[in-house]
């Protein structure tokens, strides 16, 4: 494309281009969802919301498709916020700004939410352009699903009724996506026990920072830095020298993305010049084992000034609480011994903060085998345990079983030969989908997920391939044709 998009491409884009002149992070839908609403009406699409915010527009049938089945093309609206330190940026109200590269979309700094505002952009065009055949649709968009398929865990049965689902939330075109992981997030919390800090001792900051990120299914085995892991090493290390004492932590943002900064404040009798003399190894040593994944790495340490009641974390607890996250397991934890290369079981040790006179620790799980889910949350319960947290879990969310003599799967594969020429690849991956909470809902529904290729959702070096959203758009119009009865 070199930077220039067909009519169509343009016209997608630029329906992406307002729907991310709303701020819409995980949580705060309503806005989003009140202008589709606005938009449906507009254009005399009836509209449903349920309890939860879900959406469904009903979009009707092009003349001789009366007949054909309904078709359910499904996107949330939400996205993971993330930003880089130095960009000044409020998620609640600025807009997010597109920037063309070439062939690629992204945003100034930000994450660019074509996770999954890109799918609303392409059942916006659908529904709207006449030129086209199609089936009749429900547009179905759920909320709150980057924090643990919220939206979609809330559908109640009746809410949706086409039994035929086409998922436009995978990243990489010419790939059907047929099954998925399922997955259940820990929080960890432990009351702090603070007492005063000798008056010889000085406050420290140490930062763990620049390290790529990424979201937590789809890159967990590309070998990038957990920034709170590398944090606590630090931690750790300097704690063999001198005493450490936690004041506060603070590191990563949401469940499903791989922490790319972690801070600590601390007090210690050492200086400065001493605890960066000994930071400089290992952060040497770090850039070795990463050098493939995280040349940006740092690891920056400042002097802090004292709050005005010098307090911190008793030593015996600072050490507990180092230990604790050195010990809880982050990364790949087993690879499928069916499937080459698919990742089967991991964690991401997502969110370290202390607030309210607690640590809270945040790590999600996740495995395509049930029993290895339980095993690998069992292993986090005992950690805890055995650092004196308490824990609690959320409800989770069911792997997607695959399909493999699916109808629609048959459809889906004989209308890309068609169109393009060659055969998609059909795999199933370890990020969660929507499709396995709505299957568990709506028994029966013949799934598949596709999408336009994109590259590093969920942190702020996400960027969308323009030329595949066109594929994309191409493919979606040869299959609801495909449906003609």
């Amino acid at each position: 494309m070199d930077g220039l998009m067909d009519s169509k491409t343009q016209t997608i884009i630029d329906l992406f281009g307002r729907i991310n002149a709303i701020p819409r992070c995980s949580k705060n839908e309503a806005a989003i969802c009140q202008w589709l609403e606005q938009w449906a009406g507009d254009h005399g699409f009836p509209v449903r919301r349920d309890a939860a915010g879900n959406l469904v527009i009903d979009v009707p049938a092009t003349p001789g498709y009366e007949s054909a089945p309904l078709v359910v093309l499904q996107g949330h609206v939400d996205m993971v916020c993330e930003k880089r330190p130095d960009v000044a940026h409020d998620f609640t109200k600025d807009p997010i700004t597109l920037v063309t590269d070439g062939d690629w979309l992204k945003a100034d700094g930000t994450s660019l939410g074509a996770d999954n505002g890109i799918a609303v952009a392409l059942a916006m065009a659908l529904a709207t352009d006449d030129t086209i055949a199609r089936p009749p649709m429900e547009l179905l968009m759920t909320v709150d699903e980057e924090t643990g398929l919220t939206g979609a865990m809330e559908l109640k049965p009746g809410f949706v009724t086409g039994r035929i689902l086409l998922n436009v939330d995978s990243e990489d075109e010419g790939v059907f996506t047929v099954g998925c992981a399922g997955g259940k997030d820990a929080t960890l919390s432990l009351k702090l026990e603070t007492s005063p800090v000798p008056e010889a001792w000085s406050f420290f900051r140490l930062a763990a920072s620049s390290m790529q990120g990424g979201h937590s299914g789809i890159d967990i085995a590309k070998h990038r830095a957990n920034a709170n892991k590398i944090l606590a090493r630090a931690l750790d290390h300097l704690r063999l020298h001198h005493d450490v004492r936690l004041v506060e932590v603070a590191g990563g943002t949401v469940h499903n993305a791989i922490p790319r900064e972690a801070a600590a404040v601390f007090a210690s009798p050492a200086d400065v010049d001493a605890l960066k003399a000994l930071l400089a190894p290992l952060e040497q040593a770090l850039r070795s084992e990463y050098r493939a994944t995280e040349p940006g790495m740092r690891l920056t340490l400042t002097g802090e000034a004292p709050a005005a009641a010098a307090t911190a974390v008793s030593p015996e607890q600072s050490r507990r609480i180092i230990d604790l996250i050195m010990a809880l397991p982050t990364g790949v934890s087993e690879f499928s011994p069916d499937i080459d290369g698919l990742v089967e079981t991991s964690n991401n040790l997502a969110v370290v903060k202390t607030t309210d006179g607690r640590l809270e620790v945040l790590s999600s799980q996740r495995s395509s085998v049930p029993s290895r889910l339980t095993g690998i949350c069992r292993r986090v319960e005992s950690i805890a345990g055995l650092a004196g947290a308490e824990i609690s879990w959320d409800t989770g969310y069911p792997p997607w079983p695959p399909d493999m003599a699916s109808p629609l799967l048959g459809r889906c594969k004989d209308v890309y030969r068609d169109t393009f020429n060659k055969t998609p690849v059909v795999e199933i991956i370890h990020a969660g989908l929507e499709c396995a909470v709505i299957g568990s809902v709506y028994p029966g529904m013949d799934m598949i997920s596709f999408g336009p290729t994109m590259e590093n959702p969920h942190s702020p070096d996400e960027r969308l391939y323009l030329p595949s959203v066109g594929n994309i758009w191409k493919f979606l119009v040869a299959l609801l044709a495909s449906f003609k009865e």
